[in-house]
């Protein structure tokens, strides 16, 4: 199932950062954030039903992220809930990161590039810091390299 996520999570990140790179409206960049948000739901939920807490738990935060996004973009909402969510969500990737040494190496340096990223949805949005282009082509590349990657990887049973 992971492999499914990360593959959607994939292309939401980079839509996300090519979005805001052409300064896309927030209700048209919604669309693949309900998408990601509504498969990563379902797939969580499973996870957990399952009695894999720690997975759909962790799973959660993205599906959460993303269905943020989608409503902060369809109604233009206030950002800064979504930074503390963030902000949330970064601190816990540090633990989840290290959890990850003990199984394999390349999911604790996916975790901690994930913090980076939502450490960027705090910074422009609580404290107010614009960091141009960084944020977006940071999106992308981690859309690349730590998801569609390593989903179709996991796809295909080469992860």
């Amino acid at each position: 199932m992971l492999g499914v996520a990360l593959l959607f999570v994939g292309i939401v990140l980079i839509s996300n950062g090519m979005c805001r790179l052409y300064n896309v409206d927030g209700k048209a960049q919604s669309v693949m954030n309900i998408f990601t948000g509504g498969i990563t739901l379902i797939l969580n939920v499973v996870s957990i039903t399952r009695g894999d807490y720690y997975s759909g738990a962790t799973g959660l935060l993205f599906t959460f992220t993303y269905l943020y996004v989608a409503i902060n973009g369809i109604f233009n909402l206030n950002p800064i809930p979504y930074g503390w969510f963030s902000l949330f969500v970064a601190i816990n990737t540090l633990p989840a990161g290290y959890l990850s040494l003990k199984s394999d190496w390349r999911m604790s340096v996916i975790w901690w590039l994930w913090g980076v990223l939502w450490l960027t949805g705090w910074i422009e949005t609580v404290p107010k810091k614009n960091l141009g282009k960084f944020t977006p082509v940071l999106a992308v590349f981690e859309g690349i390299v730590t998801a569609w990657i390593p989903g179709f990887l996991m796809l295909i049973d080469m992860w």
